[in-house]
């Protein structure tokens, strides 16, 4: 076996090994050689090599996303490190385990002119877990700093960062380890056994109980629990599309149930208690709904947060949806109410009118999406990037067996198409990314990469600029708004994609998309791209007036 010499990098990698951190995104550089050689060199690890560190970490934040537990990303000193900042906040609100290693120049050689040189220590003082920043010479408080750093990533479920200074010679090698570092593993949660018979009975005392989830890991809630949500009559199921709950009688496109209420409606459907689980709410809609008609009681599920996003929040139950819904619900009764039957007929209703438009729209945006995602196969996973397309996708039914993920820690389109290769590569399963034009052109070093499957596609939405900001408020047709808020243009994915070795296609109308669809789902030899080209000016008035013909 070969070792880097220098003993703090054995004790890093050792710690690692023995912590089970086993997937090692490196990105290339001099300073971090020691972690390069000791990690690459040994069997126990799985080592990827990525040039871009912005691609780099997002690829890793995939990885965790999926495998539910740490990856490690190591970089070299300077501004390397810098890079990684978009992914490690990403990583800090969505709750994604992530490893930083940086390595660093010797204390002394910090703000003295030496090239390649920055202030690393507690760079990421903002969105961290924790931070070690070790010693030059290895030791057993370095030991202690490096053992807290990764069970702080195992069992809070975010980033943290690892400094190392490594001072030349950083190539020399040894066969024998030098250090026996000290590893102390984490310890396990206390289990939830909180008391609930108080809450029970305000639940069951209460008439209209609406429960919100937002991102959310597929099959995590019990079938028999979902059952019981939705055949109680005073209670109201909305979930996001990231959420991965089902059922039939669950609002699943709450933007389209919603948009059209009046005062008189929202006062009607404001719910006694608000139970909300998972991660973060796409629908900006139903957040001023319940800011502006709170709820008396605001529940809130997580092992580690419970952020007040509606100005509400009453309790913070520290555990997640699974456990705490087994111990809760046996405590409860079915109310007699109207409140989930008047869910029901509304949202038939707005079933027919939602059908009815769609048919008469023309090629846009929304009605691209309503051809793609039946067409999905089943089974496979599709990541979703930011703005337009979550939003279109959340008006839309998938698949109930098509797992779905999106970048909503920070709601940044920097890393949609790395996240989707990390999560792609990590799962093994068929995934699809549907990502917008200004996401992908922003985001295509991520293809940059030798670990994408051959089974891996993605479909962009290419509407020539930022269409977001067309739905928004305040959109006026002036050149400050093209060119400073749209960034219009006249790119395509065509060339990028014969670099990268992905095969390409394009459709401009619905009879090409349908046709083109049927052989891009197949899979062949070579990763796929489908660019669907989609009226700019257009796209923008055909959802607004959706929400307008629901009433």
């Amino acid at each position: 076996m070969i070792y880097p010499k220098i003993p703090l990098a054995q004790s890093i990698i050792e710690i690692c090994r023995a912590k089970g951190v086993t997937d090692i995104i490196i990105s290339p550089g001099s300073r971090n050689a020691p972690l390069t050689i000791g990690f690459a060199n040994n069997p126990n690890f799985t080592c990827y090599s990525i040039a871009d560190e912005r691609c780099a970490a997002f690829f890793a934040t995939g990885m965790s996303q999926q495998l539910k537990k740490p990856t490690a990303i190591v970089c070299t000193s300077g501004s390397a490190l810098l890079n990684y900042y978009p992914a490690v906040a990403e990583a800090f609100y969505s709750q994604i385990p992530l490893i930083i290693i940086s390595a660093d120049r010797p204390h002394d050689k910090i703000d003295i002119g030496d090239g390649q040189t920055i202030r690393q220590e507690n760079v990421y003082a903002n969105h961290i877990l924790f931070s070690a920043n070790l010693l030059e010479e290895a030791s057993s408080d370095n030991d202690k700093l490096i053992n807290e750093a990764i069970n702080t990533a195992i069992l809070k479920k975010g980033p943290v960062h690892i400094n190392a200074p490594f001072e030349e010679p950083l190539y020399e090698t040894v066969e024998e380890l030098s250090v026996a570092p000290n590893v102390n593993h984490s310890s396990p949660r206390h289990p939830f056994n909180e008391d609930l018979s108080a809450y029970a009975e305000k639940w069951n005392s209460a008439r209209k109980k609406l429960i919100l989830v937002g991102v959310n890991d597929p099959e995590s809630i019990d079938k028999a629990i979902i059952e019981q949500l939705a055949n109680d009559p005073s209670v109201v199921v909305m979930t996001e599309t990231t959420s991965n709950l089902h059922h039939p009688t669950f609002i699943n496109n709450i933007d389209t149930i919603i948009t059209p209420f009046i005062n008189e409606d929202f006062e009607n459907w404001s719910p006694d208690i608000l139970l909300t689980f998972g991660g973060m709410i796409v629908s900006k809609r139903v957040k001023a709904w319940l800011r502006k008609y709170s709820p008396s009681q605001h529940w809130h599920i997580d092992t580690l947060r419970a952020y007040n996003t509606f100005g509400a929040l009453t309790k913070h139950f520290e555990t997640d949806a699974s456990t705490f819904l087994r111990a809760f619900m046996p405590q409860t009764v079915a109310v007699e109410s109207n409140y989930s039957q008047t869910a029901q007929q509304l949202k038939a209703f707005r079933k027919v009118k939602h059908d009815e438009y769609l048919v008469k729209i023309p090629f846009t945006d929304f009605k691209a999406f309503e051809i793609i995602l039946p067409v999905l196969k089943d089974n496979s996973q599709l990541q979703i990037s930011n703005s337009s397309a979550i939003r279109y996708i959340q008006l839309l039914d998938v698949k109930n067996s098509i797992e779905v993920f999106c970048n909503r820690g920070t709601s940044g389109i920097d890393g949609s198409s790395s996240t989707a290769i990390g999560a792609a590569v990590a799962s093994k399963k068929e995934t699809v990314l549907i990502t917008g034009d200004i996401s992908f052109l922003y985001d295509s070093n991520a293809l940059w990469n030798n670990y994408i499957p051959k089974d891996f596609k993605i479909i962009i939405i290419n509407n020539g600029g930022g269409g977001i900001f067309r739905i928004l408020p305040g959109h006026q047709e002036t050149p400050v708004f093209n060119t400073y808020f749209e960034t219009e243009h006249h790119l395509t994915a065509e060339h990028l994609a014969k670099m990268f070795g992905f095969s390409y296609g394009s459709a401009t109308d619905e009879a090409e998309l349908k046709t083109q669809l049927k052989t891009f789902m197949q899979n062949g030899e070579q990763p796929k791209i489908l660019e669907v080209f989609t009226p700019m000016q257009e796209n923008d008035k055909i959802l607004l007036q959706y929400f307008k013909e629901l009433i």
